[in-house]
């Protein structure tokens, strides 16, 4: 609103991942910035990694998706490591294999486009280890609570924004 008229606005949000060349990125237009402004930015933005154009409603979402995320995707690599910790594995080694888990599962969404609940489902077999574990996370409250964290991240990214 303080900018001149016709000034080409376009609105960037990334998360960490970029230095790495592996974030995620959501951007909007303002009014005077046309497809040329958008494909120019979209062009430079694509070596750090996904970058999509959405509505302008969807910035703050994508901060509580993947702009605070990134911490949440952190915290469960942390306590997955410490189980195995906990279960006789050397901290390093548990680190490292947490950490592939969570690459390889994200590539795997990536890759086959399949929704994360099918691959889910695809690993679990009657009677076994993963289902098993499943019904603990379920029982603690895993997806609600993740949900909620979104939510909470979006509606703080709001207040700010009106700050």
């Amino acid at each position: 609103q303080l900018l001149p008229a016709r000034t080409k606005v376009l609105r960037l949000m990334p998360n960490l991942p970029c230095v790495v060349q592996a974030g995620a990125m959501v951007f909007a237009r303002g009014s005077g910035a046309g497809d040329g402004e958008a494909a120019l930015l979209k062009s430079l933005l694509s070596s750090c990694g996904l970058c999509e154009e959405v509505p302008e409603s969807y910035i703050n979402i994508h901060t509580g998706l993947s702009g605070s995320g990134v911490a949440y995707v952190y915290l469960f690599a942390e306590a997955l490591a410490e189980g195995a910790v906990k279960m006789g594995m050397p901290g390093g080694l548990a680190s490292r294999i947490a950490a592939q888990t969570l690459l390889g599962a994200a590539k795997m969404m990536l890759e086959t486009d399949e929704h994360p609940a099918k691959l889910r489902g695809d690993v679990c077999t009657p009677g076994g280890t993963t289902i098993h574990a499943l019904h603990e996370l379920e029982k603690g409250a895993l997806r609600a609570t993740v949900m909620n964290a979104v939510e909470v991240a979006t509606n703080r990214a709001c207040d700010m924004a009106k700050d």
